[in-house]
This record gives C-alpha cells, structure tokens and sequence, in this order.
C-alpha cells in the first residue's frame, strides 16, 4: 500500500538534480561543445591559443581533433592536423565559420603530433598522449 504524498517527495528531488545538471552543462564554452559532438571518445586535451582552441579526443586506438574559433560565426582561414609517430598527418584545411575537422587517425599506442590554426595565429602539441 502506498501512502499519501510519498510521490511528491521525489518532486522536488528531481528537479533539483536536473537542474544541477544543467548547469553542469552549460559549463563547457560552446566552442567545446561543438567540439565534443563532432569527435567520438572523451576528451583528453584542449590546446587554447590567442585565436582559438583545439579539442582532442580519444576513442580506443584512434585520436581526433577539432579546431574551434574563439569568435565563431564568420568564415576565416582555419586548419587541424594529427599524425601518429611514423605516419603521415591528416589534415582539414579552408575557410570555416564555426570549426576546422574533425580529422582522425588511428594511433595505437604511438605519440601524436596535434596543431590547429585559425586566421595567423596557431598552437601545435608537441609529440602527446604516449
């Protein structure tokens, strides 16, 4: 038998975790966001730079990355790159609006190698994630 006002308790609870939650949402900067939904894994590394960021994911053996403006919305000459140690990187580059990417290569277990540019200015990673 169930007792009166036991289903309101749970009211009150449930709107406060789905608020917590969306907050805990709205923490990532919308360039991460849009990041986060073009590559598949979690997040391992963002590399900011006066212009932008990139976001690197990793997913099993494979790595990608996504570069992202730090003003979106007008198209400016933007670039991401991955290569894995002993291979050859692959490359998205051309005038975007909101991101360069996402590329991926599969690395194993081997280093990579992450750079992003967006207008003049640029980051690179050194070798990463070894």
């Amino acid at each position: 038998m169930r007792r009166a006002g036991a289903g309101t308790r749970r009211g009150p609870a449930l709107a406060t975790a789905l608020l917590v939650a969306a907050g805990l949402l709205t923490v990532a900067t919308p360039q991460e966001a849009r990041a986060a939904t073009a590559c598949p894994g979690r997040k391992v590394r963002t590399l900011p730079f006066a212009t932008g960021s990139v976001v690197v994911h990793r997913r099993g053996g494979h790595v990608c990355a996504v570069t992202v403006p730090k003003k979106p919305g007008t198209k400016r000459q933007m670039s991401v790159s991955v290569r894995a140690r002993g291979g050859r990187a692959v490359t998205d580059s051309g005038r975007y609006a909101y991101r360069a990417g996402p590329v991926t290569v599969h690395a194993g277990k081997r280093c990579v190698w992450v750079t992003g540019k967006v207008s003049s200015r640029s980051v690179g990673s050194g070798w990463i994630l070894c």
